[in-house]
């Protein structure tokens, strides 16, 4: 079987929640020794993971995060402050257990995996936590031409559903999304830009560390690469667009989460460059955001402008703006929270309460 009739079979798979969850699972969220609406959003929480798991006595366990790294050709035009090897140091320090998503990870009580979608130079030393899955090494300058081939992306995808459907299998009900890859704030700003029509001026932030005029070049960078793939860009097809415009980790984290919703998992994405995952996820398949809780309010300023143009609200908000799936590990607490609400609070009938 192709890849496309692949991919076309994963998008098949993805149907929307049973709206008519929705009153039972609100009418025990109702009976509990409670006001009605008192644990505000943690009711709402619990209630969307009550109806992504069918009805069943929610869970946000386990859980794995899979925080996946690739590299850009854009970096050649200076969009980042740092150079692109930081890419693969930062995969080492991954494994070595000493980054931050590690830390939250741990604390969380997620599992972590860490995949290799596309960092340029050869294969990494192997690792129990890693994934060697490399696409290609590293995308093609965007600014010049599209990133990836058609076939590329669409490895890329597959990769993402795949390591979805694994995780399915071992029973996991939750999966966060992460990522590693050095100026991948400039592809994903160029994704938001086609997918929702929004201006570079108004989207392009600091990424990792920018002054003010780095930024206005980068702004310029995320322009001359809309208009080079226009044809891509304006299309309407979802994979024309990730392929002109995207990144190998960009990719795989949109299968990941279109790979989660096939597979009726809660999927929390993480912040800036995850989110632009999931608005390329919707755009494959509408449906696919019953499933995804945005875990975090990015401090890259764009991220702002595509949450209300989602009517969406994160779950958190906390300034953060590193990556590698930090915020979804806390976001997680949250999901485990709200479960253990709707799951052991007791009812009025059960407590004698009046």
């Amino acid at each position: 079987m192709t890849d496309e009739r692949l991919f076309t079979r994963l998008l098949e798979d993805i149907t929307p929640v049973d709206p008519a969850l929705a009153a039972p699972g609100q009418e025990r969220l109702d009976s509990l020794t409670k006001p009605r609406g008192s644990l505000g959003r943690l009711e709402e929480t619990a209630l969307r993971l009550y109806m992504i798991q069918g009805g069943a006595h929610p869970s946000a366990d386990p859980a794995v995060i899979f925080t996946c790294a690739g590299d850009h050709g854009v970096a050649a035009e200076g969009v980042s402050p740092f150079p692109q090897e930081v890419t693969r140091q930062m995969v080492a320090n991954f494994l070595a257990g000493g980054a931050g998503i590690n830390v939250l990870a741990r604390q969380a009580g997620a599992e972590l995996k860490v995949v290799d979608a596309g960092c340029a130079g050869g294969t990494f030393p192997e690792h129990p936590m890693l994934v060697q899955a490399k696409v290609a090494p590293g995308t093609a300058n965007m600014a010049q031409g599209p990133a990836m081939t058609r076939q590329q992306c669409l490895q890329a995808l597959l990769l993402g559903a795949g390591l979805a459907r694994d995780a399915a299998r071992r029973g996991c009900a939750v999966v966060g999304t992460g990522e590693m890859g050095i100026a991948n704030t400039t592809p994903s700003t160029a994704l938001y830009c086609a997918h929702l029509g929004l201006a570079p001026s108004l989207l392009t932030g600091p990424g990792a560390g920018l002054d003010s005029g780095g930024v206005s070049r980068k702004a310029a960078v995320i322009e001359r690469a809309l208009a080079v793939n226009a044809a891509a860009a304006t299309s309407g097809d979802p994979l024309e667009v990730l392929a002109a415009l995207g990144g190998l980790e960009i990719a795989c984290l949109t299968g990941l989460i279109l790979g989660g919703a096939a597979e009726r998992m809660a999927v929390l994405v993480d912040g800036f460059i995850s989110t632009a995952a999931c608005v390329c996820a919707w755009k494959f398949a509408p449906a696919t955001l019953d499933y995804c809780f945005f875990s975090h309010a990015s401090a890259e300023p764009g991220h702002q402008e595509v949450m209300r143009a989602l009517n969406a609200r994160p779950l958190l908000d906390l300034d953060l703006r590193l990556g590698e799936g930090t915020g979804a590990a806390l976001a997680l607490m949250v999901l485990r929270a709200s479960a253990a609400i709707f799951n052991e609070m007791a009812t009025f009938a059960q407590a004698g309460v009046s």
